[in-house]
């Protein structure tokens, strides 16, 4: 199916207007809006490339769900964003599309619910499992989001931070688009204290994953409009909610 040819679906009409910069013609030739197009994509390390893979895009989920067995702090803290009904919930680093989902069904029918990723395969697996008329997904950079400043009710960015090149960068492109009195959940892998850094400069980084601490994370966050930071370290799981500033 051509670019031109494709139907538009209900949840992309619906973020076009909520853009920067729409495009003209838009590409959702694969079910969700590809703002990226030919722009050539390197994963930034062997992880990352084998989520990228059809293979690594088949096992995501057995990997998550044994994950979230594990670890109960990897449950999407949905509660915790306290979104209202019709609001505009944002899920950065989507990847199969399971949280952004959840945050289509706390919007409710009247909201909309995004999810943004930079892999292709990720996004056709998300749109064929959980495409909706409030459920949609795009093909950008996280490092660039396509929003202008102080549009979204509630963003989500769970274990997908530390796969991302500049991820600090990446958190103060969160906080610009979220709306004052918005909150952000942030979700990564961390041994906590020393460890962190340890492991980060042994094993983590070769490999293409930053291993970030609370600490970094916080004074991100306060330096990018946060008024308020809870970090929590759980088990190897860290997790951050914060609330922009009114």
């Amino acid at each position: 199916m051509d670019r031109e040819d494709a139907e538009l679906p209900d949840a992309i009409a619906r973020a076009l207007p909520l853009l920067r910069d729409a495009p003209r013609a838009p590409d959702v030739s694969r079910g969700y809006l590809d703002l990226l197009g030919s722009t050539a994509h390197e994963p930034p390390g062997p992880v990352q490339a084998l989520w990228e893979s059809s293979a690594g895009t088949a096992g995501y989920d057995a990997a998550q769900g044994l994950g979230r067995r594990i670890f109960s702090s990897l449950r999407p803290p949905a509660g915790a964003l306290r979104l209202p009904q019709g609001g505009f919930a944002l899920d950065v680093g989507s990847g199969p599309g399971g949280v952004t989902a959840q945050l289509g069904r706390v919007v409710g029918p009247d909201g909309l619910a995004l999810g943004v990723d930079v892999s292709e395969s990720m996004l056709a697996r998300a749109v064929r499992a959980y495409g909706s008329p409030n459920v949609g997904f795009l093909r950008a950079d996280a490092r660039r989001l396509p929003f202008p400043d102080g549009t979204v009710d509630a963003i989500t960015c769970l274990a997908v931070l530390q796969l991302i090149p500049e991820p600090l960068a990446v958190v103060a492109e969160l906080m610009r688009v979220l709306a004052p009195g918005g909150r952000l959940a942030i979700m990564v892998p961390s041994p906590g204290g020393r460890l962190t850094s340890r492991l980060g400069g042994l094993v983590a980084e070769p490999a293409g994953v930053r291993l970030l601490t609370g600490d970094e994370l916080a004074e991100t966050l306060h330096a990018s409009g946060a008024a308020t930071v809870h970090t929590r370290q759980q088990s190897l799981v860290l997790r951050v909610l914060a609330r922009k500033a009114v």
